[in-house]
């Protein structure tokens, strides 16, 4: 068997070198051949100085520097695109996914299922980030279509022959898992242990995982545009109501229903229903705009540890 195991980097300089340290033996006891694919993503340390000195004393070792900072999605296409081995591993930089617990999720993978997920066994963050990371994979469950979605997790193993089904994917709006279930339905979730995070901070902060999820259920879902049907419907019908109340009162008492916030109450219901429903489409109509610039999810700015004639797709 052959691996590759891509890792996005972002500020992450102190926790690259023990993180090939345990890397190494799980992957001379796992594969034939296997290459670390390590993706610079706009780090502000010197975590690119410190993936050309790992490249240059280990053959294995394979660095990608992005132009910028695009996010690990983006940088995790790009990583996938320039795997060369026939299975894919995915793991974060800050050493919470622990390299031993990788034969776990390929002895899952075997012959059954194209991608299977590393969900942790017990959520270590805090409440508001809980909160958000569940709002996302709702989103993700709407977006998938699978039963899976809930138990995704940035540490997986996938064959990477499914690349082949967003191959002509461009945007800057990615979503990894997303891109996966346009090529099976073959998912699996095992719970593994995931350490405790040892060098620097999540970047995934409240907003940005709220804005992660937003992005995701706009650009690969459609369920937004039904729910504004479903309010547009809902405010028609509530419409019919009190245009039946107020004929009603008319031929029944005589007299019109009296008081203008009555009035301008039903104005602002309709208007709030209406502007929700433009914003959902603005929404969409902005992901079109930005697809039809044909912006690419990332920029290489260099490489290292990639042989001359080799094949560097971003």
């Amino acid at each position: 068997m052959d691996l590759s195991v891509i890792v996005p980097v972002y500020n992450s300089a102190s926790s690259l070198p023990p993180l090939v340290e345990r890397l190494k033996p799980v992957l001379e006891s796992l594969a034939d051949t296997s290459e670390l694919i390590l993706v610079n993503d706009g780090s502000r340390d010197q975590s690119w100085e410190v993936i050309r000195n790992l490249a240059m004393r280990h053959t294995w070792i394979r660095g990608i520097n992005l132009m910028r900072n695009y996010g690990q999605h983006n940088a995790l296409l790009c990583g996938i695109r320039n795997a060369r081995y026939e299975i894919t591993v995915t793991m974060d930089d800050d050493l919470q996914h622990p390299p031993e617990e990788i034969p776990k999720l390929i002895d899952k993978l075997g012959t059954d299922y194209d991608v299977v997920y590393g969900t942790p066994a017990t959520e270590r963050h805090g409440l508001w980030r809980n909160l958000a990371s569940q709002f996302t994979k709702l989103t993700l469950q709407s977006a998938m279509d699978i039963d899976i979605a809930r138990q995704v997790s940035a540490f997986r193993v996938l064959r990477t022959q499914l690349r082949d089904s967003f191959a002509a994917y461009q945007g800057p709006f990615v979503s990894i898992d997303v891109l996966l279930c346009w090529g099976t339905t073959r998912f699996a979730a095992i719970p593994l242990s995931h350490d405790l995070r040892r060098y620097g901070a999540s970047n995934y902060t409240f907003r940005r995982l709220c804005a992660h999820a937003l992005n995701m259920i706009t650009g690969f879902s459609t369920m937004p545009l039904r729910l504004a049907s479903l309010v547009g419907f809902f405010f028609t019908f509530f419409g019919v109501l009190v245009l039946a109340y107020v004929t009603g009162r008319y031929f029944i008492q005589g007299g019109s229903v009296p008081g203008f916030p009555f009035l301008a109450s039903i104005i602002a219901i309709f208007s709030g229903a209406q502007l929700f429903a433009l914003g959902i489409i603005g929404e969409y109509l902005a992901r079109m705009h930005f697809l039809s610039m044909r912006r690419p999810s990332s920029v290489i700015r260099e490489t290292v540890g990639f042989h001359p004639g080799a094949e560097e797709r971003a």
